[in-house]
Protein backbone atom coordinates (compact mmCIF):
# COMPACT_ATOMS: atom_id res chain seq x y z
CA UNK A 1 0.00 0.00 0.00
CA UNK A 2 1.41 3.36 -1.05
CA UNK A 3 0.94 5.83 1.81
CA UNK A 4 2.49 9.30 1.76
CA UNK A 5 3.10 11.13 5.02
CA UNK A 6 3.50 14.89 5.41
CA UNK A 7 2.55 17.97 7.40
CA UNK A 8 -0.94 19.34 6.83
CA UNK A 9 -1.33 23.05 6.26
CA UNK A 10 -4.30 25.14 7.28
CA UNK A 11 -5.96 24.83 3.86
CA UNK A 12 -6.05 21.03 4.18
CA UNK A 13 -7.71 20.79 7.60
CA UNK A 14 -11.15 20.26 6.03
CA UNK A 15 -9.80 16.99 4.59
CA UNK A 16 -10.40 15.34 7.97
CA UNK A 17 -13.96 14.95 6.67
CA UNK A 18 -12.49 12.17 4.44
CA UNK A 19 -11.69 10.06 7.51
CA UNK A 20 -14.09 7.24 8.36
CA UNK A 21 -13.66 7.43 12.14
CA UNK A 22 -16.50 5.02 12.87
CA UNK A 23 -15.76 2.35 15.43
CA UNK A 24 -17.61 -0.45 17.18
CA UNK A 25 -16.61 -0.56 20.83
CA UNK A 26 -17.38 -3.87 22.47
CA UNK A 27 -15.49 -3.28 25.70
CA UNK A 28 -13.96 -0.26 27.41
CA UNK A 29 -11.87 0.37 30.50
CA UNK A 30 -13.89 1.75 33.42
CA UNK A 31 -13.43 2.29 37.15
CA UNK A 32 -15.61 -0.25 38.98
CA UNK A 33 -15.41 -0.41 42.77
CA UNK A 34 -12.10 1.43 42.72
CA UNK A 35 -10.47 -0.89 40.16
CA UNK A 36 -9.97 -0.36 36.46
CA UNK A 37 -11.42 -3.20 34.42
CA UNK A 38 -12.84 -3.98 31.01
CA UNK A 39 -16.62 -3.75 30.88
CA UNK A 40 -18.98 -4.55 28.05
CA UNK A 41 -20.47 -1.41 26.55
CA UNK A 42 -21.57 -2.60 23.08
CA UNK A 43 -21.46 0.84 21.47
CA UNK A 44 -21.10 2.07 17.89
CA UNK A 45 -19.41 5.45 17.40
CA UNK A 46 -20.46 6.57 13.89
CA UNK A 47 -18.10 9.53 13.53
CA UNK A 48 -15.48 11.61 15.31
CA UNK A 49 -16.39 11.84 19.01
CA UNK A 50 -17.98 15.26 19.74
CA UNK A 51 -18.47 15.83 16.00
CA UNK A 52 -16.50 17.04 13.01
CA UNK A 53 -16.68 20.76 13.88
CA UNK A 54 -15.04 20.27 17.28
CA UNK A 55 -12.14 18.33 15.74
CA UNK A 56 -11.74 20.79 12.88
CA UNK A 57 -11.63 23.72 15.30
CA UNK A 58 -8.95 22.05 17.44
CA UNK A 59 -6.93 21.13 14.36
CA UNK A 60 -6.95 24.69 13.02
CA UNK A 61 -5.95 25.97 16.46
CA UNK A 62 -3.03 23.50 16.54
CA UNK A 63 -1.78 24.59 13.11
CA UNK A 64 -2.10 28.29 14.00
CA UNK A 65 -0.26 27.88 17.31
CA UNK A 66 2.72 26.08 15.75
CA UNK A 67 1.80 22.56 16.81
CA UNK A 68 2.45 19.42 14.80
CA UNK A 69 -0.25 18.29 12.34
CA UNK A 70 0.57 15.33 10.11
CA UNK A 71 -1.45 13.46 7.53
CA UNK A 72 -1.30 10.08 5.82
CA UNK A 73 -2.53 10.03 2.22
CA UNK A 74 -3.52 7.19 -0.09
CA UNK A 75 -4.18 8.27 -3.69
CA UNK A 76 -4.52 11.94 -2.60
CA UNK A 77 -7.17 11.00 0.00
CA UNK A 78 -6.50 11.66 3.69
CA UNK A 79 -6.68 8.29 5.47
CA UNK A 80 -5.16 9.29 8.81
CA UNK A 81 -3.99 12.28 10.78
CA UNK A 82 -2.27 13.14 14.01
CA UNK A 83 -1.90 16.41 15.89
CA UNK A 84 0.19 17.45 18.87
CA UNK A 85 -0.16 20.83 20.53
CA UNK A 86 2.76 23.21 20.98
CA UNK A 87 1.97 24.30 24.56
CA UNK A 88 4.36 22.64 27.02
CA UNK A 89 2.96 21.90 30.48
CA UNK A 90 3.74 19.88 33.59
CA UNK A 91 5.56 20.37 36.86
CA UNK A 92 8.07 17.52 36.70
CA UNK A 93 8.11 16.83 32.94
CA UNK A 94 7.75 18.83 29.74
CA UNK A 95 4.53 17.40 28.29
CA UNK A 96 2.71 18.28 25.09
CA UNK A 97 -0.78 17.02 24.40
CA UNK A 98 -1.20 14.44 21.66
CA UNK A 99 -4.55 15.93 20.76
CA UNK A 100 -5.84 13.81 17.89
CA UNK A 101 -4.93 10.55 16.18
CA UNK A 102 -7.46 9.04 13.79
CA UNK A 103 -7.13 6.46 11.05
CA UNK A 104 -9.88 5.67 8.54
CA UNK A 105 -11.64 2.41 9.34
CA UNK A 106 -10.41 0.55 6.23
CA UNK A 107 -6.79 1.60 6.86
CA UNK A 108 -6.46 0.55 10.52
CA UNK A 109 -3.99 -2.13 11.62
CA UNK A 110 -1.57 -1.30 8.80
CA UNK A 111 1.00 0.66 10.83
CA UNK A 112 -0.28 4.10 9.76
CA UNK A 113 -1.22 5.25 13.28
CA UNK A 114 2.09 4.05 14.67
CA UNK A 115 4.02 5.89 11.95
CA UNK A 116 2.07 9.13 12.48
CA UNK A 117 2.53 8.84 16.26
CA UNK A 118 6.31 8.50 16.05
CA UNK A 119 6.64 11.23 13.41
CA UNK A 120 4.71 13.59 15.73
CA UNK A 121 6.85 12.47 18.69
CA UNK A 122 10.06 13.30 16.77
CA UNK A 123 8.76 16.77 15.84
CA UNK A 124 7.54 17.46 19.39
CA UNK A 125 10.90 16.39 20.81
CA UNK A 126 12.65 18.77 18.38
CA UNK A 127 10.39 21.52 19.76
CA UNK A 128 11.61 20.90 23.33
CA UNK A 129 9.02 18.52 24.79
CA UNK A 130 9.99 15.40 26.74
CA UNK A 131 6.72 13.46 26.66
CA UNK A 132 3.35 13.15 25.04
CA UNK A 133 0.35 13.47 27.33
CA UNK A 134 -2.55 11.45 25.94
CA UNK A 135 -6.20 11.52 26.98
CA UNK A 136 -6.92 8.17 25.37
CA UNK A 137 -10.43 7.01 24.61
CA UNK A 138 -11.03 4.02 26.86
CA UNK A 139 -11.99 1.44 24.23
CA UNK A 140 -10.12 -1.84 24.52
CA UNK A 141 -8.58 -1.43 21.04
CA UNK A 142 -7.43 2.15 21.60
CA UNK A 143 -5.68 1.37 24.87
CA UNK A 144 -4.12 -1.79 23.39
CA UNK A 145 -2.69 0.33 20.54
CA UNK A 146 -1.10 2.86 22.89
CA UNK A 147 0.34 0.21 25.20
CA UNK A 148 1.72 -1.74 22.21
CA UNK A 149 3.75 1.27 21.06
CA UNK A 150 5.21 1.93 24.51
CA UNK A 151 2.80 4.28 26.27
CA UNK A 152 2.06 3.90 29.95
CA UNK A 153 -0.11 5.57 32.57
CA UNK A 154 0.83 9.23 33.01
CA UNK A 155 3.24 9.98 35.86
CA UNK A 156 1.69 13.42 36.30
CA UNK A 157 -2.06 13.97 35.84
CA UNK A 158 -3.25 17.19 34.22
CA UNK A 159 -6.43 17.76 36.21
CA UNK A 160 -8.07 20.01 33.61
CA UNK A 161 -7.58 17.45 30.83
CA UNK A 162 -8.68 14.61 33.10
CA UNK A 163 -11.89 16.43 34.05
CA UNK A 164 -12.76 17.02 30.37
CA UNK A 165 -13.65 13.28 30.19
CA UNK A 166 -13.01 11.23 33.31
CA UNK A 167 -13.53 8.00 31.33
CA UNK A 168 -10.41 8.69 29.24
CA UNK A 169 -7.20 7.04 30.35
CA UNK A 170 -4.38 9.49 31.05
CA UNK A 171 -1.29 8.09 29.31
CA UNK A 172 2.16 9.31 28.39
CA UNK A 173 4.93 8.47 26.00
CA UNK A 174 8.51 9.40 26.94
CA UNK A 175 10.47 10.86 23.97
CA UNK A 176 13.73 10.14 25.72
CA UNK A 177 13.26 6.54 24.52
CA UNK A 178 13.57 7.73 20.90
Amino acid sequence: MNIKYRRLDISECLKIREIDASQYIGQAWREVDGKRQLVKIDYYEPDLPNGFDAHLSKLIETVNSGGVVLGAFHDMRLVGYCSANSLVFGEKYKYVLLDQLYISKNFRNKGIGKRLFFMAADKSKENGAEKFYICAGSSEETIAFYYAIGCKEAMEINEELFQSDTRDMQLEYDFRKL
